[in-house]
């Protein structure tokens, strides 16, 4: 009834009530350090994950996974688009011309980017008809010089759809009245919001309207290009502009974001390495519980050796007794962590509006609230590192209770 012994006796000594309490609170303390450690280190992997997918599907969502630029203006853009389409690994491809300026309205002065759209074909490219509040990519129409708005430039602007703005470029005319700079108004005619900083300063105008403004012949730009694989725009722009003829200019979205996508890559390794070691730390405590508890217990591994227990079995009931607090705080630690990392942008967002202060600001971060996306690979890792860290803490203190000599620990008894 008692085999395996080994077995038996480890969950014994667990569960028993121990006469030194200050062992079975270094128990406890163990499990649960594993336990936090484990659990902190998912809902941050998964924090970190969202903020790398909402780059990806917010960011690079709005802004071109990739550019085709001629020497000049593209005189024959539909021909360029045509071509570039024809690439296995382009999606869709739009013309554009972009610009910066500053806008005015409501008595504030806000700085923008400017984006002159076909909105018949921006629609393929990117993801704003997803994310209007107001209005849509249709309003847009050649000649009325409407423009398309984030809801944090119409919020720090007070504008609203119908509302009319300036738009300055930083180019000076040459008018009878001297130099003046170069200017139009515009009324708003849609607002968007992907929760991003694009929210802030991107702006979008007909091409039509923005090629009179900016005053390139009606010519485009530029091809924005959307491609199957983000990972290869450099080299999916390169193989599409090869097939052009004449000189082309390419761009991708690792020179305008990829320094931020990097970052935050660098940032989910060293966050995880740092917290690994708090793992390891609280896995490693187990050490020392089962050092003191081999001391306590000298007298009774005495005895089970004048039985007959041999020194390995005598060392499986203190691996059992280990892994036990290792096994334990672990799974716990990981359903807490499970739990967690899907509910702390919910939890975040409540805490916000309870406190009334936003912890994320899209002018200081490119996203204005707190992603989460748990990824299953993450948490079998950071489960699997846990049992490993808390199996391999129990090895010295069973060996050493192993090589308990019994009539040395008998001899004052």
């Amino acid at each position: 009834m008692f085999r395996p012994l080994s077995l038996y006796v480890g969950l014994r000594y667990t569960a028993a009530k121990r006469r030194n309490h200050f062992i079975s609170f270094i128990s406890l303390t163990s499990m649960i350090g594993l336990m936090l450690g484990v659990a902190v280190l998912i809902i941050v992997l998964s924090v970190m994950n969202g903020f790398d997918r909402e780059l990806k599907q917010r960011i690079l969502g709005m802004v071109p996974h990739a550019t085709i630029q001629a020497d000049g203006n593209l005189k024959d853009w539909e021909e360029v688009d045509r071509r570039v389409e024809q690439h296995p690994s382009v999606i869709a491809a739009a013309p554009y011309i972009e610009g910066q300026g500053m806008v005015t309205g409501g008595g504030e002065v806000r700085g923008v980017m400017l984006n002159g759209i076909l909105p018949e074909q921006e629609r393929s490219v990117s993801i704003i008809e997803d994310h209007f509040i107001e209005g849509g990519l249709e309003d847009l129409r050649s000649g009325e010089f409407g423009i398309i708005i984030g809801k944090q430039m119409a919020s720090a602007l007070r504008l609203q759809i119908g509302d009319r703005v300036t738009v300055v470029l930083p180019e000076a005319s040459v008018t009878p009245a001297g130099v003046m700079p170069r200017l139009k108004r515009f009324t708003v005619k849609g607002i968007f919001s992907v929760g991003a900083e694009l929210d802030g300063n991107y702006t979008l105008i007909h091409m039509d309207d923005a090629a009179k403004l900016m005053r390139t012949g009606g010519k485009a730009e530029g091809v924005r290009l959307l491609v199957d694989d983000l990972f290869k725009a450099p080299q999916v722009a390169r193989e599409a502009a090869s097939e052009l003829s004449g000189r082309h200019y390419i761009s991708d979205w690792t020179r305008t974001h990829g320094n931020l996508f990097q970052a935050i890559r660098m940032e989910k390794t060293m966050i995880g390495l740092l917290l690994m070691f708090i793992v390891a730390v609280a896995a490693f405590n187990i050490v020392s519980t089962l050092v003191m508890v081999v001391t306590d217990k000298t007298a009774d591994i005495a005895i089970l050796r004048t039985m007959g227990a041999t020194p390995g079995r005598i060392m499986r009931i203190f691996i059992v007794q280990g892994a036990v607090i290792g096994i334990t705080g672990t799974i716990v630690g990981t359903a807490l962590g499970i739990f967690g990392a899907y509910n702390i942008s919910g939890f975040i967002s409540w805490l916000e509006a309870f406190m009334g202060h936003q912890f994320l600001s899209a002018d200081v971060y490119f996203i204005s609230y707190l992603p989460s996306q748990l990824q299953w690979q993450d948490v079998w890792i950071i489960s699997g590192a846990g049992l490993t860290l808390s199996l391999l803490a129990t090895i010295y203190p069973a060996w050493r209770a192993s090589r308990v000599d019994p009539a040395e620990a008998l001899r004052y008894e």
